[in-house]
């Protein structure tokens, strides 16, 4: 007689990849990608470290993921913004407003990106740094549009300089409630911008 029964298929986890994430982005934001290992990243994700390797190759691998998820993001949401048909000022708030919640929403993240970028494999560096490029050019297009006071060098050193003050809180501690540090970068970023903190 022939069991014509199958085995189940095993399928892999998406809530347990996303744990694997979210603890290295912890873990490395804390204490840096060389002291991290394996180990240590399964035991905050509630597996062994050899279970991790079901979901990636490595390690760097993981930073791979975390910082494509999160630039991703950041550029679909700006793609987004300019294909709405709203406002160039307004489109510049919500630009800012995206990389607000990518440095207090995901700081982590964002911490682990600024600091750990030079440890992934050369290739996976250079397309994520394609990317961040992208990003900035959508800023870049708007300021240059907005701003006709500015020729192009210096549309460019102003949304870096937008950037920075929107980052500029990552690696220390201000003591302030969540709500008034989003303000707080908001009003700084716009000013570097030369737009209304609000709407007319």
């Amino acid at each position: 007689m022939i069991d014509d029964r199958t085995e189940p298929v095993r399928t892999r986890d998406p809530a347990r990849r996303y744990r694997i994430l979210t603890a290295t982005a912890d873990l490395v934001a804390r204490n840096g990608f060389n002291s991290v290992s394996m180990a240590d990243i399964g035991a905050a994700s509630g597996i062994t470290g050899s279970a991790i390797y079901r979901h990636f190759d490595s390690k760097s691998a993981v930073l791979v993921e975390l910082f494509d998820i999160a630039i991703d993001r950041l550029l679909a949401d700006a793609e987004r913004t300019l294909d709405s048909g709203i406002g160039l000022e307004q489109a510049l708030r919500e630009l800012v407003d995206g990389q607000i919640e990518f440095v207090v929403g995901k700081r982590e993240v964002a911490q682990v990106y600024h600091n750990e970028i030079h440890n992934l494999p050369e290739d996976d560096r250079r397309r994520l740094r394609r990317k961040q490029r992208l990003y900035i050019e959508e800023w870049v297009h708007l300021v240059d549009e907005l701003r006709t006071d500015l020729d192009d060098g210096e549309a460019r050193a102003v949304v870096h300089a937008a950037i920075g003050a929107l980052q500029s809180t990552l690696f220390h501690s201000v003591g302030l409630p969540v709500e008034r540090l989003r303000q707080i970068l908001a009003d700084s970023a716009l000013a570097v911008l030369g737009v209304s903190s609000t709407t007319t």
